[in-house]
């Protein structure tokens, strides 16, 4: 029974050293890391940083800690970058799309909501002022995809209302025995 209890005490303590080993060699240490749920810390331990917000139609969006200085465009790649939705039998044309940034800041102290405004197609040169904008600590960055509509989604919005008034007039036919 001693052998039985050392041999499974002596297995017990070996898995627990290789898991923590493992568990060392999988975390490695790296530019991007989590703070918290959505708060993603670009900036490095001691740097001095603005907590933004990012919000609206980006690949990660959250609250990012960013080295003080941060260029708008930047901030947005930081970000993935602008999204849409896409699926395996869509084929969008990315010139069509057009980009709506706003960036909003609320000065407590003055009771004082500014705002900032950038909107452009991906086929154009970002608007003046939007590579050399700064972001600042507390602001609210907002990004809006848009896109025309095409064939498709018209179709996705006609189609179950006919099938919803054809469905209609079989069954009231139904009932009225014809």
């Amino acid at each position: 029974m001693t052998f039985l209890r050392s041999t499974v005490l002596f297995l017990f303590m070996f898995l627990c050293v290789q898991t923590i080993q493992a568990q060392n060699r999988q975390t490695p240490v790296s530019q991007q890391f989590r703070l918290a749920e959505r708060i993603i810390r670009i900036a490095e331990p001691g740097q001095l940083t603005d907590s933004v917000n990012v919000w609206g139609d980006v690949g990660s969006s959250g609250r990012y800690l960013v080295p003080k200085g941060t260029s708008l465009p930047l901030l947005l790649s930081y970000s993935f970058g602008p999204q849409t939705l896409r699926d395996g039998q869509t084929n969008l044309d990315w010139s069509k799309m057009r980009v709506e940034i706003n960036i909003q800041e609320y000065d407590e102290e003055n009771q004082l909501q500014t705002m900032e405004e950038f909107r452009y197609r991906f086929e154009e040169p970002f608007p003046e002022g939007m590579n050399n904008f700064i972001v600042e600590n507390n602001q609210t960055i907002t990004v809006r995809v848009k896109r025309k509509p095409s064939f498709r989604d018209y179709v996705g919005v006609i189609a179950p209302a006919i099938s919803a008034i054809a469905t209609t007039i079989v069954i009231v036919d139904r009932l009225a025995g014809n």
